[in-house]
């Protein structure tokens, strides 16, 4: 009952001076809704990037073909074919690595009835789906018996498919790719972008045989551009890797002191690497918008200390009538904690408003989770307490008779 009256007579001091009140609570609600903007973004990032690395598959490993060396000059790496099929199946039979797949990469145009498109042709095995967690939307991928016989099947991706066929199903269809004619057989499940921008759905997959023979005739047979791996489990990435190295060392006849003709990249851990950096920059982001909320509670500080000022012979006559020095103590924490916690109310709904807003027209991914919501009005909170108690202390402790002297 006490805190009722308590926080009826705070009311009454803070709507006595609206404008005052008001700008006051100002600095709180900028500084909350900038914080809940900007984590909000910062969320939003890290799960664009938590969704491009689950779409590129889970436990993930490249080994790319060695670089080359031209007239003294070493060229990138991939450009000496030295993978070969047999490499992708000896590592596909390390007790670590539950699949592999090789893939000869390259881009064609396509065509069907009078629509062409340019896209992506990766030509690989049945593992590839496997090892990118990639499924199916309609129809099935091509077989191993598909890859032996050099079939002309097709597996495409969603865009591949609106751009071709529309709404019409592409499910035995014939393409043509570099002329050469093609059924599909499948439709791949939407992927969405990859952590470098690039359109996982703008792809035809084909078995690697039928890719180097009918589309890529300049490429080597039996060979391949790069190896994709999975291993078999998270805590299994680092035997798996080095098993590979190994392998493929023995494999290659490279000695000791020799330079590898490959190269195994992890890529789960250079994704993670990625979250971690948009982790830490949502942090920063986040704790620069947090310095407003300190200027805004030094602001309430000051002002308080203006109205303890202010209402010096009011706290007399309140003292003087019976009230206890804790009584004042509470009447004013609880009007700091009234300004600090509406600021924040209103700048909660700024902050969520603005991020819909950012999300509408900027076109920018956000995500305001629970989590930011209870920090900034934890932090308010504390803010109001902190910022209000020094005030309030200042208050409790004016001698009645002296408060009652002064004009």
């Amino acid at each position: 009952m006490i805190f009722t009256s308590l926080f009826e007579t705070a009311w009454h001091a803070l709507t006595t001076h609206r404008m005052r009140s008001f700008l006051t609570m100002l600095g709180m609600m900028i500084g909350v809704a900038a914080v809940i903007l900007m984590l909000a973004i910062g969320q939003g990032a890290q799960a664009m990037v938590r969704g491009a690395i689950e779409s590129m598959g889970s436990n993930l490993l490249i080994i790319m073909s060695g670089a080359s060396t031209t007239g003294g000059a070493r060229v990138a790496m991939g450009s000496a074919p030295t993978l070969t099929f047999d490499d992708a199946d000896a590592i596909r039979d390390l007790p670590d690595v539950l699949a592999a797949s090789p893939v000869t990469p390259g881009s064609a145009q396509l065509i069907y009835g009078g629509v062409n498109w340019s896209s992506s042709v990766f030509g690989t095995s049945p593992d590839y789906a496997v090892v990118r967690d990639w499924p199916m939307d309609s129809g099935g991928f091509f077989s191993e018996s598909d890859v032996r016989s050099g079939a002309r099947v097709t597996v495409i991706g969603q865009v591949v498919a609106r751009e071709l066929f529309g709404d019409e199903d592409p499910i035995g269809k014939v393409i043509r790719i570099r002329q050469a004619p093609f059924e599909v057989i499948g439709v791949l499940a939407a992927k969405g972008q990859s952590l470098d921008g690039r359109d996982q759905d703008d792809l035809v997959i084909v078995p690697i045989t039928s890719a180097q023979q009918k589309i890529f005739s300049g490429s080597l047979r039996n060979r391949a551009r790069f190896i994709m791996a999975q291993a078999t489990s998270e805590k299994t990435m680092d035997a798996a890797e080095s098993a590979i190295n190994e392998l493929l060392r023995n494999r290659h006849r490279i000695g000791v002191g020799q330079e590898d003709d490959f190269t195994v990249r992890n890529l789960t851990a250079i994704a993670e690497a990625a979250a971690s950096t948009t982790r830490i920059m949502s942090l920063l982001l986040g704790a620069i918008a947090a310095i407003s909320l300190i200027v805004g509670g030094i602001g309430i500080m000051n002002i308080m200390l203006v109205s303890v000022t202010e209402r010096t012979r009011e706290i007399g006559i309140r003292m003087a009538i019976g009230a206890r020095r804790r009584d004042v103590l509470w009447q004013f924490l609880i009007e700091a904690l009234t300004l600090s916690l509406f600021g924040c109310a209103i700048g909660l709904a700024l902050g969520v408003g603005g991020a819909w807003l950012v999300a509408q027209f900027a076109g920018l991914p956000v995500e305001v989770t629970a989590a930011s919501v209870l920090m900034a009005v934890g932090v308010s909170f504390l803010i109001g307490v902190f910022f209000g108690f020094y005030p309030a202390r200042r208050a409790a402790s004016l001698d009645p008779i002296e408060a009652l002297r002064t004009q």
